[in-house]
């Protein structure tokens, strides 16, 4: 049983960024998983969802194994109860190396660089691949790198600054 068919690299152009662990592989209940991203694709974009619905539908014959559509990585962003999902297409991609990390100038990110963050718009190289294992019949996609293209309002709220809710300190108060 094969768990890999031919992957074909689809470039996805200004899509936001969501759900970033791409400096550090994602942890779940303690276990280290893999380096991943949510992209969000604007529905007005047409032109691109054909391209990877195409290219999922493609992934899906080549490798004879039926895949339902709940078990896409292409996911409509208003089944989503997430701020920011609505009028969207979101796909999770997610790679066991750590995936190339560019400004617009190709210059390689570091995480202090603080340049991509949830809610800022990228370029991302992506493929689809086809599961089919003892975990289940799906259609995943892979994530090869992210180019920041400009930024976006940030998703969460940040961190917080409570610096007004301590007191002043005098050198005469006693500790």
């Amino acid at each position: 049983m094969n768990d890999k068919t031919e992957n074909v690299k689809v470039h996805l152009k200004n899509v936001r960024l969501s759900f970033p662990s791409i400096f550090n592989r994602a942890t779940f209940d303690g276990k280290e998983g893999k380096y991943e991203a949510t992209l969000l694709l604007d529905k007005s974009d047409t032109e691109t969802k054909a391209k990877l619905d195409k290219v999922i539908e493609d992934a899906i014959k080549a490798s004879n194994v039926p895949v339902s559509k709940d078990k896409r990585c292409l996911k409509d962003g208003d089944d989503s109860d997430y701020d920011g999902y609505e009028n969207v297409w979101s796909i999770k991609a997610s790679s066991s190396k750590r995936p190339t990390l560019i400004d617009r100038d190709k210059t390689p990110l570091v995480e202090d660089d603080d340049v991509l963050y949830a809610g800022c718009y990228v370029n991302a190289i992506i493929d689809v691949w086809i599961q089919n294992n003892q975990y289940g019949k799906r259609a995943n996609a892979n994530l090869y790198g992210l180019q920041f293209v400009k930024d976006g309002e940030a998703f969460g709220s940040g961190p917080t600054d409570v610096t007004d809710e301590f007191d002043d300190i005098d050198d005469d108060d006693d500790l």
